[in-house]
């Protein structure tokens, strides 16, 4: 699976670093973790660290993500069909970890100022191991993969312009 917070993450990296590797040893998983601006350092058995990689290429192999539900991480990861577990902080990741959730694509977003081993570990067994979570992450990626969301907004844009 994959862990990333990007540019704005939760707590200090010690400590959320402890609290992934416990997450990931119960759960008895394999794990990816995106070092992001908070500089994420963890190595283990089970885990390896890496610094920059694309979404697009990354994603679609992994058994499911965690990240703060930013609008560019969000978007990579519905078009990949990957469930993911939501750990918003700031700006807009509130808003799109309840949209994930009030579309069935993802369990309630964790606290991040709040975060816990149980919880994560709770959440990612539901993606893990509950099958809609997959299914409708894969028909919401058909579905995006299938618009062609710039032409429509530049159809739109043109359709606005004065003659």
């Amino acid at each position: 699976m994959y862990i990333g917070f990007g540019s704005v993450a939760p707590g200090n990296p010690e400590h959320l670093g402890a609290m992934i590797k416990q997450a990931v040893r119960q759960l008895g998983v394999r794990a990816v973790v995106q070092a992001g601006w908070l500089g994420l350092n963890i190595q283990g058995d089970d885990i390896i660290a890496i610094k920059e990689c694309p979404h697009d290429w990354l994603f679609p192999r992994m058994s499911a993500l965690v990240h703060h539900a930013g609008p560019g991480t969000a978007g990579a990861g519905l078009r990949s069909g990957v469930p993911a577990v939501t750990v918003p902080l700031a700006l807009d990741q509130p808003f799109w970890s309840r949209r994930m959730h009030s579309l069935g694509l993802s369990p309630r977003g964790l606290d991040a100022r709040n975060l816990t081993v149980p919880a994560l570990t709770d959440s990612l067994r539901k993606v893990l191991t509950e099958p809609r979570y997959r299914t409708r992450t894969q028909a919401m990626s058909d579905r995006l993969r299938s618009e062609d969301g710039t032409g429509i907004v530049l159809k739109e844009i043109m359709r606005r312009q004065p003659a």
